[in-house]
């Protein structure tokens, strides 16, 4: 598997992302607070990482939900994936959403989502007056059905 060397300022007392098994796709990253904080139901806060990436052109980074944090505590990424593009130089904050019925607390360190690397591709748009035929054609959301 091909290794890409990415630089990373780390201003919080996390250690830096890392893969926790030889075939993750995605790097934990952690809550960088000085205090932990409180997550009313329906709430969200960005919260900060204390990270900063200069990845390189042709890449992005993608800040994803964990699941176990999802199914225990019932938060989530707000906007995810979010996306961090090749020319940001700003701190990776996470904005993070309590969709469970009770408060949820942010401790510092705490695993609060995943950051996943990936190659971009460019398009170029060409502009036609029709498109060519497909079996699904027009068929829209749950066109298919269910079973």
């Amino acid at each position: 598997m091909p290794v890409l060397s990415i630089k990373i300022v780390n201003l919080s007392s996390n250690p830096i992302p890392s893969y926790a098994t030889e075939a993750a796709a995605g790097m934990d990253i952690r809550a960088a607070l000085l205090d932990p904080i409180q997550l009313a139901p329906g709430e969200r806060k960005l919260i900060p990482t204390g990270l900063f990436i200069e990845l390189p052109m042709g890449y992005e980074a993608q800040v994803r939900p964990r699941s176990g944090l999802a199914l225990k505590q019932g938060i989530t990424c707000l906007n995810a994936p979010g996306t961090i593009d090749a020319d940001y130089r700003g701190e990776i904050g996470v904005i993070l959403i309590n969709h469970s019925n009770e408060t949820q607390v942010i401790q510092p360190g705490d695993r609060i989502a995943q950051l996943v690397v990936q190659p971009v591709v460019r398009c170029s748009w060409v502009p036609v007056v029709e498109l060519s035929d497909s079996t699904r054609g027009q068929g829209g959301f749950g066109h298919t059905g269910v079973k």
